[in-house]
């Protein structure tokens, strides 16, 4: 299969930093799409250490559930250093809008 998505390399080393924190060689970085937000879609991060025999395993660190996987194809998770803080964003090029936030999305 196919992956969905890409790992930009500073997502997956600071996914790789987390593990070796959290003691957690088993621990992913779980991506999904749920309706919210106020472009219509939202993306949810949250941390995971049981995949799901239906989940899309990315590069051994990032898993996304198959119901997602169609609403970020061609799109690149990376971690970014701001001024406003560390996070991991999407970049996604089905969105034909998004919040100010980057958090929503509408296809």
């Amino acid at each position: 299969m196919i992956n969905p998505i890409t790992v930009s390399p500073t997502a997956y080393n600071r996914i790789e930093e987390v593990r070796l924190e959290r003691g957690s060689s088993n621990l992913y970085l779980r991506l999904s799409v749920s309706g919210g937000g106020c472009s219509g879609f939202r993306y949810d991060l949250d941390w995971d250490d049981s995949p799901k025999d239906e989940d899309i395993i990315i590069d051994d660190v990032v898993l996304i559930d198959e119901m997602s996987a169609p609403l970020l194809t061609g799109s690149t998770i990376d971690f970014t250093v701001s001024l406003m803080g560390e996070n991991f964003k999407v970049i996604n090029p089905n969105a034909t809008s998004g919040c100010g936030c980057g958090e929503s999305f509408s296809v």
